[in-house]
This record gives C-alpha cells, sequence and structure tokens, in this order.
C-alpha cells in the first residue's frame, strides 16, 4: 500500500475534521450534528 505524500495527509485529515464538526452526530448534542444542533438553537432563541 502506498503511503500519500504530506500534502495528500493534511487535504484527508482537513476532509475528516471538518466532517466529524460539522455533519457526524454527537451523542452529547443528541445525536444530531453541530450544524443540526445549531439549527435548532438558533431556531428557538427568542431575540
Amino acid at each position: 500500500m502506498p503511503k500519500s505524500d504530506a500534502a495528500t495527509a493534511v487535504l484527508t485529515f482537513t476532509i475528516a475534521f471538518e466532517h466529524y464538526n460539522e455533519k457526524h452526530p454527537h451523542s452529547a448534542l443528541k445525536y444530531r450534528s453541530p450544524c443540526e444542533f445549531r439549527r435548532t438553537v438558533d431556531s428557538s432563541t427568542v431575540v
């Protein structure tokens, strides 16, 4: 199996971190993604 170069590794990690932090459901957020959680909180906040 060939090893990736540094640029490919950085891109892969960037994509993985973005997915985890924006789309992946988290148990602490009642199995919602951070985007879904923020949308719920923003829509229920009265200004």
